[in-house]
């Protein structure tokens, strides 16, 4: 793999400029909800409960890419108060607020900017974009005016993907390494299965221009190795591969939590005391999993404001990283785009992530994408194929302020790196507007319910 040119982290001196009142602020409080969260995880591995069931500049000038898009290519909500399958969301027996289990109702929902109840958990609400498991609604969609205009104005091409699933003696096999290889004998796409044996391999994903058809895929596992010759990508059906043996999956749990904190906040970390203690209840109660979870927390704003990238180690004390988080301040990022190259490349390069391990979760807090410029679409890309090949699989979570640019980048992120694209939307009628995703019909869940069954995928077998 190329050796990426490291950047320098050193405080950039200015003016932090004041972003307007409604920057950034739903997006912090996704981060500190999901550390909450992470908290719940690790009490509940100490109490051995029962297992948890699986369950800009170039805004202005780019608009025109959405607008050229037909209405059914933009999301259409259904709405729903939890997973259907999800094991039971009833909160432990002292809750810290009554909570509200009927469906969220999109008609009866207040305007964008309205107040929190800070006597009600589980208001914010959100959606989610698996694009790995409806590929085919998302090729559509990367085939339309709109998706071909994202894909070069970010020269990313993902049509060209390789599906396997590893098993050994029957059982899915998790952080398998995955390695494509090309006919002069380079290595040009590694990743690592998830918890389900399943991973993705690109060919040619930042180059249109590929038009090598076959290659040869090599699997790993310990000592267990199988090796396949002229594969066609991309291909019809997923490679399906079964080593000799079966392979017990790691307890060790890798979550990252990188957060956007330019602009204002304060009213949403005044509301984000009541969805936490929803959050932390519902996991004790529903996590009971062995895992041995460790939690870094890190913050990002701009060049010119008081700091590029403030950044904390990984932690198995989770109390220790609740406060970093209420340290934090928003403030700064006078333009549209943020250091989102800086953070990335500090999170996946500068922090000591697991060498074994199920899971490798790095939430991407954000409402801005990075600055649209040829060496930072580089660095992107870079760090894409980084994360992908030491099993870091990134799930934005976009807040308010979110553009078309903006989510097709994420959405890039997190297919390439085998995440899950996650979204806030107006239903809640808290915060800004949220710009209606290209997703087609998607289910409306309570954030608190979604970020649950989110991490309980990529860690319950």
């Amino acid at each position: 793999m190329q050796q990426r040119k490291r950047i320098n982290r050193e405080h950039a001196p200015g003016k932090e400029n004041e972003k307007g009142q409604g920057k950034m602020k739903t997006s912090l409080l996704l981060l500190a909800a999901l550390t909450f969260l992470l908290a719940g995880c690790s009490s509940a591995d100490n109490q051995n409960d029962s297992a948890a069931n699986k369950a800009s500049s170039s805004n202005s000038s780019n608009t025109e890419a959405r607008n050229n898009s037909s209405a059914s290519n933009r999301g259409e909500a259904t709405t729903n108060s939890s997973s259907n399958d999800r094991a039971d969301s009833s909160v432990s027996e002292e809750p810290a607020h009554d909570t509200d289990d009927s469906p969220i109702d999109k008609d009866e929902t207040t305007p964008p900017g309205s107040q929190y109840d800070d006597s009600q958990a589980g208001q914010l609400t959100a959606g989610e974009s698996d694009d790995l498991t409806s590929w085919k609604e998302w090729v559509r969609l990367l085939n339309s005016g709109e998706g071909r205009e994202l894909q070069s104005y970010w020269s990313v091409f993902p049509q060209n993907r390789l599906e396997v699933v590893v098993t050994g003696g029957g059982k899915p096999v998790s952080d398998a390494e995955v390695s494509l290889v090309d006919d002069d004998g380079d290595t040009v796409w590694e990743s690592r299965t998830n918890i389900d044996g399943e991973a993705s391999a690109y060919a040619g994903l930042f180059d249109e221009q590929q038009n090598q058809e076959r290659y040869g895929v090599i699997i790993r596992s310990g000592n267990q190795e199988k090796q396949y010759e002229n594969v066609q990508i991309p291909r019809g059906s997923a490679l399906r591969v079964d080593l000799n043996e079966q392979v017990k999956p790691s307890l060790g749990v890798d979550l990252m939590l990188v957060v956007d904190t330019t602009g204002s906040m304060q009213d949403e970390l005044d509301f984000l005391k009541s969805e936490l203690k929803d959050v932390v209840a519902r996991v004790l109660k529903n996590n009971g999993q062995q895992l041995d979870i460790q939690v870094s927390t890190n913050f990002y704003r701009d060049r010119s404001d008081k700091y590029l990238v403030k950044d904390y180690p990984f932690t198995k004390d989770i109390d220790t990283a609740v406060k970093q988080i209420s340290q934090q301040e928003a403030a700064g990022g006078g333009d549209f785009p943020e250091a989102v190259d800086e953070a990335l490349e500090n999170a996946i390069d500068d922090h000591k992530w697991s060498g074994d391990a199920r899971a490798r979760l790095l939430f991407l807090v954000l409402d801005a994408p990075p600055h649209h410029e040829r060496k930072v679409t580089k660095r992107i890309h870079e760090l894409m194929e980084s994360a992908a090949a030491e099993g870091i699989r990134i799930i934005p979570i976009a807040s308010s302020g979110v553009d078309v640019q903006t989510e097709y980048l994420m959405r890039f992120m997190a297919t390439a790196t085998g995440g899950t694209y996650l979204f806030l939307t107006d239903h809640s009628g808290i915060g800004n507007d949220h710009m209606e995703p290209a997703v087609g019909e998607y289910e409306v869940k309570r954030l608190n319910d979604l970020l649950v069954e989110v991490i309980s995928r990529y860690t319950s077998e």
